[in-house]
C-alpha cells in the first residue's frame, strides 16, 4: 500500500472524532466485561473521576517541577502513600513511570549501577529470574548489558528457589520474582527468595506490577496472602502499575526502593549540557501531568476502604469463574492462583480453538503457550458476566470435545506452532516477522 501523504487541510472537529469512532467499531466491549485483560475497569463513577482528573493537567510537563509544582506534589504524595501500602517507612522513595517496562527497566538500572559501587569487580553482571517474569526483565537486561538467567519453575509454577540457588555466580548482582505473575497468577516465594538476597547480598526486585493493588487489600479482607513487599528482608526495590488495579487510564506505574540511597542510582544527571542541568527520576524526559493528577486522584477518591471494595468484587468473580472451569469436563486451572488472575488448559481439546470459538460468542481471551493455556484477569465488572460466560464455555467446550480434531489455523497456528519448535531462535524469527507484518501500514 502505498504512503498516506500528509494533510494538506485539516477536517472539521466532528469528522475527525466520527472517523475513530468508526475506527473502534471492532474493538473489544471492555466495559461490559467481554475482555479478560488490558483493561482493568471499576464502573462508570470511577471512569469519570480519572478522565476528569487527567483532563485537569492534561497539557502540563512534569519534566519540570520548578514550573509544575502541583506535579511534584502529587508524584511526591502519591510516592508516600503507595510506600506504606508495600510496608515501607519514612526512608522508602520512589519515582512514577510510564508503565512496568520502564519500572522494571529502572529497577534493573538501578541494580546495575548499585553494583558498579558495591562490586566493581564484576564487569559482566548478571541477572537472575524464574522463567515466568514478564519480558521486561529480558528487555532491561538486553538493554543495560546484563545477561539474564533464567531458572524454572515447580509444579505450581512458582520460582524454584533451589535452581535460583545453584543459578547464582559470582556475577550475579540481582535477582528477581514476581507477585503475582502474569502466566498463571501465582506468587513466588518472596521470603525464601528474600533469605537468599540477604545470604548472598544480591540486589532483590519484586515485581508486583500486576498483583500490586489488589494483593494488599485482598490481606486485609481475610485472604491468605504471603508477604511479598519490604516486609521480607532483602526486598530492595518494587514495582507496581497504577493503571492495572488502580482502574486508570495508561501509563502509570510506580518503582519504589527500600531507601532514597538505593533510589539515587535510578537518576540519571547530566551537568554539562548548553541547555542547562539535565536531570531526570525515571527513563521518560517529558511526562504527562495527566497520568500523575489521575493516579493522586483515584487513590485519594477511593482510599482503603473502596480499593477493598473493588478486591472483594473482583476475587468474588474469580473465585466463581474458577469453580465454574474446573467443573467443566476437560478443563483444569493451571497452579493455585490466589488473587485474580489465572489461566486453565486441557488435555483433551485444542484450548487456542476454544479462544477462537469465545472470540466468535463475543469473548476475547488471551492465548499462552508453554504449556497451551487461556489467560483470564478479573476486574471488578466481570461479577455480571460470570454465568453467561461460563455457560458459553461450556457449550464450546462440548462442541470440541465431540469434533474431529483439525488442524488449527490464524492465532490458534501461531501459538502452536511457536510454542512447540525445538528450535526457539527460529520461534523467535518468526514472531519477529509476525510482528514486522502486524505493524505494516493497511486498508
Amino acid at each position: 500500500m502505498k504512503p498516506i501523504p500528509f494533510p494538506a487541510k485539516g477536517l472539521p472537529k466532528e469528522h475527525v472524532l466520527s472517523l475513530i469512532r468508526a475506527f473502534k467499531a471492532g474493538d473489544s466491549d471492555w466495559r461490559r466485561g467481554r475482555l479478560f485483560g488490558l483493561v482493568y475497569y471499576a464502573g462508570q463513577e470511577a471512569e469519570e473521576l480519572a478522565r476528569e482528573a487527567y483532563d485537569s493537567c492534561m497539557f502540563e510537563n512534569a519534566l519540570s517541577p520548578f514550573d509544575f509544582p502541583s506535579l511534584l506534589k502529587m508524584e511526591t504524595e502519591f510516592i508516600s502513600m503507595i510506600g506504606t501500602l508495600f510496608g515501607g517507612n519514612d526512608e522508602t522513595a520512589g519515582s512514577m513511570t510510564s508503565g512496568g517496562t520502564e519500572s522494571i527497566l529502572m529497577a534493573v538500572k538501578a541494580a546495575r549501577d548499585w553494583a558498579r559501587e558495591n562490586r566493581p569487580h564484576v564487569k559482566k553482571p548478571e541477572l537472575v529470574a524464574p522463567l515466568t517474569v514478564h519480558p521486561a526483565f529480558n528487555k532491561a537486561a538486553d538493554m543495560l548489558g546484563l545477561k539474564i538467567v533464567q531458572t524454572p519453575v515447580d509444579e505450581s509454577f512458582r520460582a524454584d528457589v533451589k535452581s535460583m540457588n545453584k543459578a547464582i555466580t559470582a556475577n550475579t548482582i540481582m535477582i528477581a520474582a514476581t507477585a503475582v505473575t502474569y502466566p498463571q497468577g501465582v506468587i513466588d516465594p518472596i521470603p525464601e527468595i528474600g533469605k537468599l538476597a540477604v545470604d548472598k547480598n544480591l540486589w532483590f526486585h519484586v515485581d508486583g506490577c500486576l498483583g500490586g493493588f489488589m494483593l494488599p487489600f485482598l490481606r486485609k479482607l481475610g485472604h491468605e496472602i504471603p508477604p511479598f513487599d519490604f516486609s521480607v528482608p532483602g526486598v530492595r526495590s518494587l514495582s507496581a502499575d497504577i493503571h492495572k488495579y488502580g482502574y486508570i487510564s495508561k501509563g502509570v506505574s510506580t518503582v519504589l526502593y527500600r531507601d532514597r540511597e538505593l533510589r539515587r542510582h535510578q537518576f540519571f544527571v547530566h551537568a554539562d549540557w548548553p541547555g542547562g542541568v539535565y536531570a531526570t527520576p525515571s527513563l521518560s524526559g517529558a511526562r504527562p501531568g495527566g497520568a500523575i493528577a489521575s493516579a493522586w486522584a483515584i487513590v485519594r477518591y477511593l482510599g482503603e476502604e473502596g480499593f477493598m471494595r473493588m478486591a472483594k468484587q473482583a476475587r468474588e468473580a474469580t473465585r466463581r469463574l474458577l469453580e465454574g472451569i474446573r467443573a467443566t469436563p476437560g478443563l483444569f486451572v493451571l497452579g493455585d492462583p490466589p488473587a485474580t488472575v489465572f489461566a486453565f488448559g486441557s488435555r483433551t481439546i485444542d484450548v487456542y480453538r476454544l479462544a477462537f470459538q469465545l472470540k466468535e460468542k463475543g469473548w476475547h481471551l488471551h492465548a499462552q503457550h508453554r504449556p497451551a493455556s487461556l489467560h483470564m484477569t478479573i476486574s471488578p465488572c466481570h461479577e455480571k458476566i460470570v454465568e453467561p460466560f461460563l455457560a458459553d464455555l461450556r457449550q464450546a467446550a462440548a462442541h470440541l470435545s465431540e469434533e474431529i480434531r483439525q488442524a488449527p489455523s490464524g492465532e490458534a497456528a501461531l501459538y502452536g506452532m511457536l510454542g512447540t519448535m525445538p528450535d526457539r531462535k527460529t520461534a523467535k524469527a518468526l514472531a519477529l516477522q509476525y510482528l514486522d507484518d502486524l505493524y505494516r501500514l493497511k486498508e
